[in-house]
């Protein structure tokens, strides 16, 4: 461990010096990779220093132990010293841990109603306003892409972007079945219902990690239309994409204009078809995206809001910890859950290196 930590340390030394370098600014694309390589390489650096650090202090601590006068502080520096040494080797070691490569990447998001009728459409459309608060809490930018409504606000389906630092990496735990347990405003005898919706997270593509040849695409326009079928555009400014090889088809009508209506298909069509490609080229990579601390898979659940006894249960989570205020969360306090998630998540691979080590 010790051999690639200071290797990690001086590629990051080589990566700051390279970025001092004029010619580097010349080039966006290098400069791109060098600044997402440093945002990576950082943390493990730092936590690498400040343990050398605190085993100096250690080491230097010992040496005074021989000084009647001074042993007792000496012993107090040692104790706090090998404290926060034994700490941050613990931090190294899920630092270290094999990283998805997706972590720094934006999200595509498409959220759907599903077994409950109007009512798993209204709890579509509370999921959606949850993730649009979270997005604002840790100041992401969310567009949203197509939209279906019903006549009382519910939601068909939905796609939407979200962008910002360590959207993925977050966000990507969300992906799979969200069972909500109510008393539906559509229920006049105040009888509890339970409906579900299920929520797909995609890490997005960029253009030069999967390109599309244009003579594969079918690309339509056509009037956007809000709930019921109503127009609400009189002028074709909604795209739909198929891409003829595959099936896949993408829809974006939530702007007025066309350019950018397609701008936004394409990006959705582009994560789509990436996250295919990443799948049939390498099966492990799907096993462990379906594993995320339980399963990625939206057929299978992973989440229960029950309102009557005020608690959201996420169920890849075990113990007290698994239950959460639904209040907090509902209002886009997700990161108590996500943390949860991630830790469950970092403790199982730490096994799993472990047992191959």
């Amino acid at each position: 461990m010790l051999d690639k930590l200071q290797a990690i340390d001086q590629r990051l030394e080589a990566i700051v010096s390279q970025m001092e370098d004029p010619a580097t600014y010349a080039d966006p694309d290098l400069l791109r990779r060098l600044t997402r390589e440093q945002k990576e390489l950082e943390p493990v650096a730092e936590a690498y220093r400040a343990c050398r650090a605190a085993e100096e202090r250690l080491a230097s601590a010992q040496e005074l132990l021989g000084d009647p006068e001074l042993r007792e502080m000496a012993q107090e520096e040692m104790q706090e010293a090998r404290e926060e040494a034994e700490r941050l080797r613990e931090e190294l070691k899920i630092l270290l841990l094999p990283r998805d490569p997706n972590d720094g990447k934006n999200v595509v998001m498409e959220i759907r109603g599903g077994v409950g009728g109007e009512e798993a459409m209204l709890f579509a459309a509370d999921l959606f306003r949850m993730y649009v608060m979270y997005a604002e809490a840790r100041g992401w930018k969310l567009e949203v892409v197509s939209r279906s409504e019903t006549e009382l606000g519910g939601l068909k389906e939905i796609s939407f972007l979200v962008e910002g630092d360590g959207a993925w990496s977050r966000l990507k735990y969300e992906s799979g079945a969200h069972r909500v347990q109510r008393v539906p405003v559509t229920e006049s005898s105040g009888r509890i219902q339970t409906s579900a919706a299920t929520v797909a997270v995609l890490p997005e593509a960029e253009e030069v990690e999967f390109a599309i040849d244009p003579n594969d695409l079918k690309i339509d326009t056509f009037r956007s239309s809000g709930a019921g079928g109503q127009h609400i555009n009189k002028t074709e400014s909604a795209i739909r994409i198929t891409h003829l090889p595959t099936g896949v088809v993408v829809e974006c009508q939530d702007e007025r204009s066309q350019y950018k209506n397609k701008d936004r298909a394409m990006k959705i069509l582009r994560s789509k078809l990436y996250e295919a490609e990443q799948e049939k080229q390498n099966a492990a990579i799907a096993a462990q995206r379906r594993s995320q601390v339980g399963s990625g898979d939206r057929s299978e659940r992973i989440r229960t809001y029950n309102f009557p006894q005020g608690r959201v249960t996420d169920h890849r989570l075990a113990g007290d910890v698994k239950n959460f205020a639904i209040d907090a969360v509902v209002n886009g306090g997700l990161d108590p859950v996500i943390d949860a998630l991630v830790t469950a998540d970092q403790a199982a691979r730490l096994v799993e290196a472990r047992d191959n080590y």
